[in-house]
């Protein structure tokens, strides 16, 4: 295993047009299916910095912050920000341009943590990533707080399971 990797060795761009089926009774994108496409450009950024099967631990929230019409070309953005010894934060950034005038508005951004497995889907080491530029950086060094707060909210949501387990027929 190679000792790190570049964030932008992991960098995957997808670029599609919102189509009728897209979309939604208001004429914006379905939130699920921009959310599918954050997990599929995620996956492989993430298949791309640890070379193995990956699958998804958790997706922080994403917030809608601008609609995304039909017509719009939405463009998703990925790479590895940083890794644990089996895991890996990986930044989403969505962006919708009017094709007819080149309007462009960040709608969206994500952060996922995908696990690298083997063929038996028992994780394994991943290489660390190599931050080079000034948000690479700046996000490698926030990843730790926010790895926190993932940890914390899966803890909170492993007791309200428990407890919702005992009051169930």
């Amino acid at each position: 295993m190679e000792q790190s990797k570049r964030c932008r060795d992991s960098l995957v761009v997808k670029t599609s047009i919102v189509l009728p089926p897209d979309t939604n009774s208001h004429g914006t994108m379905f939130g699920g299916k921009l959310m599918a496409y954050i997990d599929d450009v995620a996956a492989i950024s993430a298949m791309r910095h640890a070379r193995s099967p990956v699958v998804t631990a958790s997706t922080d929230s994403v917030d809608f912050l601008h609609p995304i019409f039909e017509g719009d070309a939405v463009c998703l953005e990925s790479f590895v920000t940083y890794t644990g010894r089996t895991s890996m934060e990986v930044f989403v950034k969505v962006v919708a341009e009017k094709l007819l005038t080149g309007e462009r508005n960040v709608c969206a951004i994500s952060f996922l943590t995908m696990v690298a497995v083997n063929k038996n889907g028992q994780p394994i080491p991943v290489p660390k990533v190599l931050p080079e530029t000034d948000l690479e950086k700046e996000l490698h060094e926030t990843a730790k707080k926010r790895s926190e707060i993932r940890k914390h909210r899966k803890k909170e949501n492993e007791e309200m399971v428990q407890n919702f387990a005992s009051r169930l027929p």
